[in-house]
């Protein structure tokens, strides 16, 4: 009965709201770079596109296939994206692993809402699906400096 306990306090009220809501879900119609990422353990999928100007995200979208977790993930992330470098979203995709692996600090500002999923770091087979959004969106923006489009 505790496991059953625990796995409803993970999805409280305040990660179901935000797997509910998830700003920019879609896709671009013109992308300066597309990634999709998949969580092989649960077959969570998302896809990011984004464009850029003067090396900071000026247009975002993801479409979220996902557990809750993974769409609260994606909706704090969507939320606060644009307009962000590469650093920082960098840094919050490390900080969010740091988190859930090793109870780490919240990831930095304006990041710090994924904070709400540091109940998630008990359960290992969701970390994947939770780190998704911001892998995708490292790898989209890395693509698009390469083609000198988030330069």
């Amino acid at each position: 009965m505790s496991g059953e306990t625990d796995l409803i306090k993970l999805y409280s009220a305040r990660i179901l709201a935000l797997a509910a809501d998830i700003p920019h879900h879609g896709r671009l119609a013109a992308p300066d770079a597309s990634v999709k990422r998949r969580a092989p353990l649960c077959g969570s999928t998302v896809t990011v596109d984004i464009t850029c100007e003067n090396g900071r995200i000026s247009d975002y979208a993801a479409e979220v296939k996902a557990c809750a977790l993974g769409q609260a993930a994606a909706s704090v992330v969507g939320e606060h994206i644009i307009g962000c470098d590469l650093a920082q979203v960098t840094a919050a995709r490390d900080a969010l692993k740091e988190m859930l692996k090793n109870d780490g600090p919240t990831p930095p500002t304006p990041f710090d809402g994924l904070g709400v999923l540091r109940p998630a770091r008990d359960y290992k087979n969701r970390h994947a699906s939770i780190l998704l959004t911001l892998e995708a969106a490292v790898e989209a923006m890395e693509q698009a400096k390469a083609q000198s489009s988030c330069a």
